[in-house]
């Protein structure tokens, strides 16, 4: 009788205590239940929004994809983008490092030519052993780039309206960078190229890869004010990253 009177009692361990927490939400008071099923509600609705956005986005072009496109890009990029170039068909197996230099005018009148400088290891060394790196690090060059190969021919001529655009987009980027004035004088004219390295195949394959680099350089770009975004006013050298 003792034993039993100990099961029943009002404390913590007793019956009661765990009848209630086996219930799960209908064992709290009416107003947490409340409080916990709006809380579902809302991420339940977020979770189907966020399905629907992706697979609007990785679909084929339909109906509703064209009358919302705007929002679906305004919902996934640039935190959710979708990009299948880690699996199949064809796996990125390419290192492709986005590389700039730039004509100086000297205070004197004379013209000095820098050295490529290689933007992409700049980014890599900021983003390794970096667990929380930044969208800009990680995507606003390689995006770049993309930008101008993707709406140019390769004889780097632009092959639709926005190939003006990803060359206004890719000199602002490289002038964020370089700054308007380096080295004491005034950057005149800046050339873009990537270097492109095949990955090399594991040791257990057969598989022969030319690991040798390629470059694909751009003509020349004269400086103009447009290319100035605010924050260029200031060299960025090799020495500060």
């Amino acid at each position: 009788m003792a034993d039993s009177g100990r099961a029943d009692g009002p404390g913590p361990m007793g019956h009661g205590g765990a009848n209630a927490a086996s219930r799960g939400i209908a064992g709290l008071p009416f107003r947490f239940q409340v409080v916990a099923a709006l809380a579902l509600a809302v991420i339940g609705v977020i979770a189907c929004v966020q399905i629907g956005m992706v697979f609007l986005h990785v679909a084929p072009s339909n109906t509703v994809s064209k009358e919302y496109g705007k929002a679906v890009d305004d919902w996934i990029y640039p935190e959710f983008e979708q990009n299948w170039k880690l699996f199949a068909p064809n796996p990125l197996q390419q290192n492709i490092n986005v590389q700039a230099r730039a004509e100086i005018k000297m205070p004197g009148g004379t013209v000095r030519t820098t050295d490529w400088i290689d933007f992409s290891a700049q980014d890599g060394a900021a983003i390794q052993h970096n667990p929380l790196p930044s969208h800009t690090e990680q995507n606003e060059l390689r995006r770049g780039w993309d930008f101008f190969v993707g709406s140019h021919t390769d004889d780097n001529r632009p092959n639709g309206l926005r190939g003006e655009l990803s060359e206004q987009y890719l000199r602002r980027i490289v002038m964020l960078r370089l700054g308007a004035h380096r080295d004491g004088g005034t950057v005149d004219r800046i050339q873009v190229r990537s270097m492109t390295t095949s990955v090399k195949g594991p040791s257990w394959s057969d598989e022969k890869t030319d690991t040798r680099p390629s470059y694909r350089e751009v003509p020349w770009w004269t400086v103009t004010p447009a290319d100035l975004p605010g924050g260029a006013g200031d060299a960025r050298t090799e020495a500060k990253r």
